[in-house]
């Protein structure tokens, strides 16, 4: 990540609150899954998730909204990593 407008990042901070627990696993008899949850705490937007690339792909539009410029390869990577891992669960990511 590189910063264009480092000024304008410390004048207008960004808050997120990640909670992370342990669920039993109904998949494995006696499995434990972990999941979370990530807040905006400015807007009050949620997202859940059970990946930590989700946590990333929640702040980066907040990031880039202050300036922050994301390497556009990395996100790519990321966007492919998560298609692939949606597609092998039976489900499909943005």
């Amino acid at each position: 990540m590189t910063y264009n407008a480092p000024n304008l990042i410390a004048s207008n901070p960004q808050s997120f609150i990640i909670k992370i627990w342990v669920e039993d696993s109904l998949d494995d008899v006696g499995g434990k899954t972990w999941r979370g949850h990530i807040t905006h705490v400015p807007s009050g937007e949620r997202r859940y998730f059970d990946r930590l690339d989700e946590v990333l792909s929640f702040i980066t539009p907040h990031l880039e909204a202050l300036g922050v410029v994301i390497d556009k390869r990395r996100r790519l990577l990321n966007w492919l990593k998560r298609w692939r891992s949606g597609r092998s669960s039976g489900r499909r990511n943005e």
